[in-house]
């Protein structure tokens, strides 16, 4: 049984298109998941950053606390030896 020319080539025009838009598609597909991945690295960066903030606070605030529970006497020598040299 023959085919109309005119369905032959459409179905030809769109398996050409199909074929045709391939590497445009893998190209961006491909770019999609690399800009997904590098937003994702960019907020594990700034969460990893505040955590670090957070532990050299409290770093700071546990040698702050050790050198005020030292005792009065001894912050006072010690100041003293620094505003008095000699």
């Amino acid at each position: 049984m023959p085919v109309n020319e005119q369905v032959t080539d459409s179905v030809t025009q769109v398996n050409t298109k199909v074929i045709g838009e391939t590497p445009a598609m893998a190209m961006g597909n491909m770019l999609m998941s690399t800009s997904q991945a590098l937003g994702t690295a960019a907020h594990n960066g700034t969460g990893a950053q505040q955590q670090a903030q957070i532990t050299m606070q409290a770093a700071t605030v546990q040698g702050v606390n050790s050198l005020m529970s030292i005792g009065s006497s001894v912050i006072g020598r010690s100041a003293e030896s620094i505003i008095e040299p000699g």
